[in-house]
């Protein structure tokens, strides 16, 4: 297992004083190579789970082991993708892909290299001197894909990455996600509100419960890869997210 979370728990403290139950209780655990995806109704403490996982957000109590070692602090094993693509917009697309590399201050030579792959991958070669006002939101988010990548993280996280896009571009970007991660064989965890997103990425679904957040169920979506669009129109399919709509009591909390 690449990553083990048992008993873990989240108390948010107010400036008046009242603790908010973020996370309850939450277990779970990822095989190396998995795609998971996790869905719950806003508020259930999805992004407060991610944020663990980055290392970013202290648990309460709990614990949380990447590769079996626990995670107290932002990790080089771990590449997060953001809701935004957060580019800095004096840098060019390479030069905003590298950032981690100089951050980290790694060897530039090698990672450049690795750059260049990685926005080839992503379908941005030959963009790589293009400033991000230049870009579309989809490129922008693949941008910021390349980024997560660069430094060969043996987890990826991504927090609703294409929310803010139209419903077109945000087809075409799971189906560059998936590309992606059949090509990259990286383990991916990517929270979203979207109940058949989730069930088309996913190898498995975490089904999470309103604040406080629990997990209700593990859902293994049993369609086969690889994943045309028009998976989505099958029955086994809508099955999967007939059961999954099943676990909320208003449907109105998802997209």
């Amino acid at each position: 297992m690449l990553i083990d979370v048992s008993k873990l728990n989240k108390m948010y403290r107010t400036r008046e004083g009242a603790d908010i139950h973020a996370l309850s209780n939450v277990n779970f655990q990822i095989r190396e190579g998995e795609f998971i995806t996790v869905v719950g109704p806003s508020g259930c403490g999805k992004s407060t789970l991610l944020k663990i996982l980055a290392g970013i957000l202290r648990r309460t109590s709990g614990n949380v082991h990447l590769g079996g070692a626990p995670i107290d602090g932002p990790s080089r094993d771990v590449g997060v993708v953001f809701q935004a693509p957060v580019l800095l917009p004096w840098r060019t697309v390479l030069e905003n892909v590298m950032l981690p590399v100089e951050i980290q201050s790694r060897d530039r030579v090698k990672y450049l290299e690795r750059a260049k792959y990685y926005l080839k991958l992503v379908g941005l070669e030959g963009f790589e001197n293009k400033y991000p006002n230049e870009l579309s939101g989809g490129m922008q988010q693949r941008v910021g894909i390349s980024r997560a990548l660069v430094h060969e993280p043996a987890l990826l996280l991504m927090d609703e990455p294409f929310g803010a896009l139209d419903a077109m571009t945000r087809e075409q970007m799971n189906l560059e996600l998936l590309r992606i991660w059949t090509e990259s064989k990286k383990t991916v965890l990517l929270v979203t509100h979207s109940i058949p997103e989730a069930v088309y990425l996913a190898d498995r679904v975490i089904v999470m419960s309103p604040r406080p957040g629990r997990i209700t169920e593990i859902m293994e979506i049993a369609l086969p890869r690889p994943r045309p669009l028009e998976i989505i129109n099958s029955e086994a399919f809508g099955k999967h997210v007939v059961a999954i709509r099943r676990h909320f009591q208003s449907l109105s909390a998802l997209d």
